[in-house]
Formats: C-alpha cells, structure tokens, sequence
C-alpha cells in the first residue's frame, strides 16, 4: 500500500468518525466501530469542533527536513564531484565522510548511520570498492591477456 492510498483511507475513517459523533454517538462507541482508540477518537472530536471536517485531514508528520530539496541536490552535484574534491585522500565515499561533508557545507549534523538513509533516498547504493595492488602494471597485464593467456587457453583445451 503506497502513502497515499494510506492517507486516503485514514482521512475516510476519521470523516466516518465525524459523522457518526454528529449522530450522537458515544466516544468510545465510535471508536469501537472505526477501529480506532478512544483517544484518537476525543482528538478528532475536539478537531472536528474547532475546524470542522477539514481540521480531519492527515497532517504530514515529523520534523521539518534539515536538508531541504535544493541541500540534497547540491549534495548530489558534491558527491559526484568526488571525494578527493572534498579533501579526502582517496576516492571513497564512507557514510562517516559524507556525514563531515554535509556538516562542513550545510551546518547539519547527522550521524553517520543517518547518512545511509539520505544516500539511499538520493538513489545512492553501496559500492565496494575493487582491490588493487599499488604495483599493479596494467601495461603488463594487458600483454599477458593478448599474448599469454590465448596459448595457454588454446595447449589445456580438450580435444574436440
């Protein structure tokens, strides 16, 4: 079930309320017939009577975002840029990196387990990283692919 139509059928469920308290009926009876508590129930009652049926309608809930949509896609653009961009000596974004990143450019603090929840709501995954050896000679290993490695594969085949 996706947010909305969860919305949807909590606003239908406190609106059945509504008119079911207009009818008279008890707090705890309505509460009983919708399927919810009876304190939820008072709070839309007391709702319902200062700002009418509208007063009804789900509210988004929670803390304001301390990135708002401009933050996070001016992260984006820095994250793409690259650690090293960022002054970090190698190219590897951590959670704990991203998590000093965003308190240098954006005065938020967030801890880094926090930070995967960002990453993954921009579409970020987690990537890791090859290991290489530093001596590593691409030129060598490219030789031995078109040269070696053919002969080698072509003297162990089985017979056809």
């Amino acid at each position: 079930m996706n947010a909305s139509t969860l919305k949807t059928r909590l606003e239908a469920r406190r609106k059945a309320a509504a008119r079911l308290l207009k009818q008279g009926k008890g707090i705890r009876e309505v509460a009983r017939l919708v399927h919810a508590a009876p304190s939820s129930v008072c709070l839309w009652n007391k709702r319902l009577a200062q700002g009418g049926i509208e007063a009804l309608a789900i509210r988004r809930g929670g803390h304001k975002p301390r990135l708002n949509d401009d933050d996070r896609q001016r992260l984006v653009k820095i994250l793409l840029r690259g650690p090293r961009a960022s002054g970090f000596w190698n190219d590897l974004w951590t959670c704990s990196r991203v998590a000093q990143v965003i308190e240098r450019r954006f005065g938020v603090r967030f801890h880094r387990d926090h930070v995967w929840k960002i990453l993954r709501s921009l579409g970020w995954t987690c990537q890791k990283p090859e290991r290489r050896a530093r001596e590593r000679d691409e030129a060598a290993i490219r030789r031995w692919r078109e040269s070696d490695w053919p002969r080698i594969k072509k003297e162990h085949s089985p017979p056809s």
